[in-house]
Formats: C-alpha cells, sequence, structure tokens
C-alpha cells in the first residue's frame, strides 16, 4: 500500500546520511571536504532521478513509471498509483459515455448535438440516414449549412424554439420531418427530428374520409330533398313526373342505405376481435352462389367471366367475412371493366396454401393508385365511380377481412392490361370436409 513520506522521515534520512561523513572527516582532519564530497554526489543522484522521471514523462516507454530509490521510491510510486487512478476514472467515463450513445442510438428519433454556433458537436445513426449527414466529415460543421431548407435556415437562426418546425423534405415533398430544438448542457442545443409522414399520412385521410363520407350522403339527400320540396298536398305532380322522381327518390334511399350498411359492416370488421373458433367453409358453393350473382349484374356488361374452382378446397374462417372478401373482389373487375372484357377468377392451391385471385383484362391502374386502393374512399377515377355506383369502401373492407384471417391483398396491375387482385389463406386455415356432412 502506497505511504506517504513525512517530513520527520526525510530529516532523519539526511542525518543518518551525512552523520557518518562528518565522523569520518573528524577522524582524518577534513570534515568540510566529506560533507562537500557528500552533498555533490548527493544532487547528482536527484538530478539522476530527476532526469529517469522527465524521460519518462517525455518518451513514455511503458505505462508504469521506473522504479525510484530512496526518497524517489515514493515518488515514483505515488505516480504510479495517480496514473490507475486516472485510468479507472478515465474507463468510467468512457463507459458512461458508451452507455449514453449506445442509449441515444436507441431512440426511435434523430439526435443530434449542436454547440449554439449551430456546429455539429455528435448524432446517432438515424441522423446520418434521416438528414443525409455524414459522420466524422460533417464533425464542427453548422447545421443549417447542410439542410439548406430557407425554413429551417429561418428556424435555427431565429432561435425561437418553442414550436416544432414541420418540414417536407425529398423531391416531390413525399417525407415529412419534425424538428425539436431545446437546450442541452450550458452551452449546447439538441436537436430531435422525427419522421411523421406516416401521421400525417393518417390525418390527410382521416380529413378525405370526413370529406368524402359528407359528399356521399349529401349527393342523395340533396336529391330527395329537392324532390320533396316540390310536392305538398295539394299540389301534387303529374304522373309522369312523380314516377321518375319516385324512382330516383328510391335510387338514391338504396344508395344510401348501402354505404351506411358498408360503413357499418366496415367499422364491425375493425372494431371486432379475431374469432376463436372459425367456422368451417364450403367455398366451392359459396363461390357457386357468387357466381350466379355474377352473372345477374354482368347482364349489361356482356363480359366473359371464367369460374376455375377447386371442388374439394374449403376453409375455415368467418363465412360472412369472406363472402364479402371474395363478392368485392369479383364485382369490383365487373363494374370496372369496359363492355365484353374477360375476368377470370380462381380458387385453387398454389404452393401450399388456398389461394384465390381474380384477373381482368381491363384498363388497368398506374402504380402511384396501388398502395392507396384500399384506403376507405379512394378511388382512381372518382367520375367513373360514382357513375358505376362505387363507394370506395369494398376493397377497405376486403383489406381488413384479410388481416383478420392472416392474409393480404396482393395486387398486380398494368395500364392497359389488366389488373389481378389475389391473395394466399394460411395452411392452418386449410380443411377437408367431406360434400355430404357441409
Amino acid at each position: 500500500m502506497y505511504k506517504v513520506v513525512t517530513k520527520q522521515a526525510l530529516y532523519k534520512r539526511l542525518f543518518l546520511y551525512f552523520l557518518p561523513l562528518v565522523l569520518i572527516g573528524l577522524l582524518i582532519g577534513a570534515p568540510f571536504v566529506l560533507l562537500f564530497i557528500g552533498a555533490f554526489s548527493l544532487l547528482l543522484w536527484h538530478y539522476h532521478q530527476l532526469y529517469r522521471l522527465s524521460d519518462w514523462l517525455l518518451n513514455q516507454r511503458s505505462f508504469n513509471p521506473p522504479e525510484g530509490e530512496g526518497a524517489w521510491e515514493q515518488i515514483f510510486e505515488g505516480i504510479y498509483h495517480l496514473q490507475h487512478r486516472n485510468r479507472k476514472k478515465r474507463n468510467e467515463l468512457a463507459d458512461l459515455i458508451r452507455r449514453f450513445r449506445e442509449g441515444a442510438e436507441a431512440v426511435p428519433d434523430a439526435v443530434i448535438v449542436l454547440q449554439f454556433d449551430l456546429s455539429i458537436v455528435w448524432c446517432n445513426q438515424l441522423a446520418l440516414k434521416v438528414l443525409g449527414l455524414q459522420w466524422p466529415t460533417d464533425h464542427g460543421q453548422r447545421l443549417d449549412n447542410l439542410v439548406r431548407d430557407p425554413k429551417f435556415v429561418r428556424y435555427m437562426q431565429t432561435k425561437q424554439f418553442d414550436e416544432p418546425l414541420e418540414l417536407d423534405m425529398g423531391l416531390s415533398g413525399e417525407q415529412v420531418l419534425e424538428f425539436r430544438v431545446m437546450p442541452y448542457a450550458e452551452t449546447q442545443l439538441m436537436v430531435v427530428v422525427r419522421d411523421i409522414t406516416r401521421l400525417k399520412q393518417l390525418e390527410q385521410m382521416r380529413k378525405d374520409f370526413v370529406a368524402n363520407v359528407s359528399h356521399e350522403l349529401r349527393t342523395p339527400l340533396t336529391v330527395v330533398t329537392g324532390y320533396l320540396e316540390m310536392m305538398d298536398a295539394d299540389n301534387m305532380p303529374p304522373p309522369a313526373m312523380w314516377e321518375k322522381a319516385h324512382t330516383t327518390m328510391i335510387e338514391q334511399c338504396k344508395r344510401m342505405d348501402s354505404l351506411v350498411n358498408q360503413l357499418l359492416s366496415l367499422s364491425r370488421i375493425e372494431g371486432a376481435r379475431k374469432q376463436d373458433k372459425d367456422k368451417p367453409i364450403d367455398v366451392p358453393n359459396l363461390l357457386k352462389i357468387i357466381e350466379t350473382e355474377a352473372n345477374s349484374l354482368n347482364q349489361d356488361k356482356h363480359h366473359k367471366i371464367e369460374f376455375n374452382i377447386d371442388a374439394s378446397l374449403d376453409v375455415r374462417g368467418a363465412p360472412d367475412e369472406l363472402r364479402s372478401a371474395f363478392s368485392n373482389l369479383v364485382f369490383n373487375a365487373i363494374h370496372y371493366t369496359k363492355p365484353n372484357g374477360h375476368i377470370q377468377v380462381e380458387w385453387a392451391e398454389k404452393n401450399g396454401l388456398p389461394y384465390f385471385a381474380v384477373t381482368d383484362n381491363g384498363d388497368g391502374i398506374a402504380p402511384e393508385h396501388l398502395h392507396r386502393l384500399t384506403e376507405r374512399f379512394y378511388r382512381v377515377d372518382k367520375a367513373r365511380s360514382r357513375k358505376t355506383g362505387g363507394s370506395g369502401l369494398g376493397l377497405a373492407i376486403t383489406k381488413h377481412v384479410l388481416s383478420r384471417h392472416d392474409a393480404s391483398l396482393q395486387i398486380k396491375s398494368e395500364v392497359g392490361k389488366g389488373s389481378c387482385f389475389s391473395f394466399s389463406l394460411p395452411q392452418s386455415k386449410k380443411v377437408a370436409i367431406p360434400k355430404e356432412l357441409s
């Protein structure tokens, strides 16, 4: 264990060093000569130890200082213990910094630490990805020189950070980032960048949903209200006009009733839990019923509709929900394919999974619309959809039905060549039920 040398111990060492020299000098009659030689030798020895210490401090050939002698032994040993304490503190500090960086990397947002002059001190990996920064190349660079959007530059230079900044990024503004700036330490700022693109999309979907529902309900209500205002008990319209008005009001009321029922159906499917006990479904028989309905619906379009059905393939699920999914895809193909088109409906086992597909040779759908087709009320051609009586809810209902059955809707389409809507149910949904027992 390290012990500190006291003044008394040093005085004692000097006394024991010079006492023999004084005694020998008295015996030979030259005490001052021996004292001078002893003092000079002691001075040279101290300078030698000082040189060893200086050489070690400058060159640092090893972590541990050289071994000392006499009083210098305590000095070298003290330096050795001091170095070990500093090394321990450095390791603790490095471990603390490592834990801080690991925590910052685990944060689901981009984090950037800035000096007050907006120069970058540190950032996590997500900041490199979201803002396109490069590390360590951008260390010390001003952030407003790297993110050159005028709104961001103005926001950072005004230093009014009470409210976050929302910024459209990318060439077409398809990504929306939220910047929050807060004081960090005494002379630094922390910038937290969050991708809120999905939140903005959901907000826009909500606005579109409200607007579309309002429009869909307002149109038939306007028609019915207009006809009712023309009528009173004393002044009924002529029979020909009444017949037309009556027919139109019935059609618009049916349209409102269909829309409300689809909204209720969608709400029920979204809010309900997955069924613990799925029922066996005779899908071939179900598709025969849908085929009959499709042929009835197809009387004006004159499509060629082919049903290729595996009569032995049954599944488990919610009958009403899967019937809705099957019929929505088939009826959509009939509605949106030009007259005299060709529609193929397939129900078979593909890659060991129950597979359903509806393929048509219609106009096809542009790629930019495909990822939004299952949104409520989303239409590629709004005028054409309303003309065909579509509400824009069919694919949204189908999406949620398939999600509840552990499946997903796949859409392939090419403009001018047609579309294919398909899905595969999990292996666990497939059952074999004798037809006489179904």
